[in-house]
């Protein structure tokens, strides 16, 4: 379904007709685990997450959701433009700054719909899709190899407001997260320490600004947290009793009910769709054994975590809240991609999408409201920091790797050399993804095979004519033996 007639018309006959007014807040958390959210961990989640749960009551839980990537730039990437970033020249990694923009300024992104079809667009957080720092007088360029930060003052020609939207208040990623920036301009340099109040309160202000507009507006409410460094406030240190990754999971939390209050205030509380989400699996930054000898399993019961190809570096908490349209406390099962947000909210306001663009998208609106098999797929790709692709399809998961293809041991060049050259989890046996059927299976590891390459090969992995990827050969194995 990507606004189609059908889904019009089940929208109508759901009393759906005006869905195009509704506000949209997509909530990205930044290296928060499937196992951090305390309803989504019942039996080894140790850290209270009360207005996250909250939110789940009152919505939807996706138990099998997965980022883009396994690491930041990738998933942001795909979540914006509906296309996942390996098509693009980002094979592997993420990227740091002082650059060109990853995305085109020609591509359609969800932004930039969503700001034609007559939303008010804001970012408020983490862009870390690449920039570049201009001196405000002469245009010189700023290089990382001259500055740490970019100086206060810097111009940015082409960011997010380039990017199809009207405000931004926040950082590139991490590493300069001390330069502050709104619109087009560093205003300040901050500490780290202070990104999550600041956002926190922007995002609040930005909520009850837009009382009594006339627009609909989209938020896309980026969070620095909890990605190192880690800091909890003062007035949460402690909380959790878990150390103070606990205690940022915990500040974390407090931010949807921030947001909460400030809909409520405006009066569109009932008349908002509010996605929550993370962008990969929790970092070993976190102290993971730490916190597992405390009894809180980051990833759940899923296996590794940020980076890696197994399913704890992908697979990532997904609940989405709309009131009178949502059943409260539902859960859905279907396989879905951060990549889908795009098809999803051209659904949501009864819009097609553009040419070029949504490559990897595929609406889970049906799913949303309640409609079975309303998404059909073949398969979700998987990458992972190193560039090592994963299939999913259905109930199986092929990787073209001998390890984690991330941080969790064994790493790739760190895999025994008998190995087998690759790996086959049945997942719904298998969740833990314990049990190599590769050598087993052979045949149903050359079909998976098959389709992860014409998924790569035709430039797209949804139905429509063949697209292109930005690299004329896109290597699938990794793996130096092969």
């Amino acid at each position: 379904f990507q606004a189609e007639a059908g889904i019009r018309d089940f929208c109508l006959s759901r009393g759906l007709g005006d869905v195009y007014k509704r506000q949209i807040i997509y909530v990205l958390c930044d290296d928060l685990g499937y196992g951090d959210v305390s309803c989504l961990n019942s039996e080894n989640g140790k850290i209270p997450t009360p207005h996250t749960d909250r939110l789940a009551s009152e919505g939807m839980v996706f138990t099998d959701a997965h980022s883009g990537s396994s690491v930041c730039t990738p998933t942001r990437y795909g979540l914006l433009t509906g296309r996942y970033s390996w098509r693009s020249k980002l094979q592997s990694g993420v990227v740091t700054g002082f650059d060109s923009c990853l995305i085109p300024v020609d591509r359609p992104n969800v932004a930039s719909f969503l700001r034609q079809n007559g939303y008010h667009t804001a970012i408020i957080g983490k862009w870390h899709l690449n920039f570049r720092y201009l001196h405000p007088e002469s245009g010189e360029e700023y290089l990382r190899k001259q500055y740490n930060i970019p100086p206060v003052g810097a111009y940015i020609p082409d960011g997010p407001i380039h990017r199809g939207f009207d405000y931004f208040h926040g950082f590139h990623h991490a590493r300069d997260m001390e330069a502050v920036i709104e619109n087009k301009v560093v205003i300040a340099h901050d500490p780290p320490a202070n990104m999550l109040p600041r956002l926190t309160s922007e995002s609040v202000n930005y909520i009850r600004s837009r009382k009594g507009k006339k627009k609909p507006f989209f938020l896309y409410l980026s969070l620095n947290s909890p990605h190192t460094p880690i800091l909890p406030s003062p007035e949460w240190k402690g909380r959790s009793g878990l150390g103070k990754y606990g205690d940022f999971v915990m500040q974390t939390d407090h931010v949807m009910g921030e947001l909460g209050n400030a809909l409520s205030f405006i009066g569109q509380e009932e008349n908002t769709l509010v996605f929550f989400t993370s962008d990969n699996g929790c970092s070993k930054a976190a102290g993971i054994k730490e916190l597992a000898g405390k009894g809180h399993l980051v990833s759940a019961q899923f296996r590794g975590s940020k980076a890696d190809l197994w399913e704890g570096g992908h697979r990532v908490p997904l609940i989405v809240k709309w009131p009178k349209r949502i059943k409260a406390g539902s859960i859905c099962d279907q396989l879905v991609c951060l990549t889908d947000f795009f098809a999803t909210a051209a659904d949501i306001i009864r819009e097609e999408i553009p040419p070029g663009s949504c490559e990897d998208s595929l609406s889970f609106l049906p799913a949303l409201l309640g409609k079975k098999n309303g998404l059909v797929r073949r398969g979700v790709i998987h990458h992972s920091i190193s560039g090592h692709f994963a299939y999913r399809r259905e109930k199986w998961k092929l990787l073209l790797a001998k390890g984690s293809g991330g941080w969790t041991f064994p790493q790739e060049k760190k895999a025994s050399p008998e190995s087998p050259p690759a790996q086959l989890y049945d997942l719904g046996s298998d969740l833990g993804e314990k049990r190599n059927l590769y050598e087993q299976k052979t045949e149903l590891a050359k079909k998976l095979l098959s389709h992860l390459r014409e998924d790569v090969e035709k430039g797209r992995s949804t139905p429509g004519p063949k697209s292109g990827n930005d690299l004329n050969k896109i290597i699938l194995w990794k793996n130096v033996s092969r």
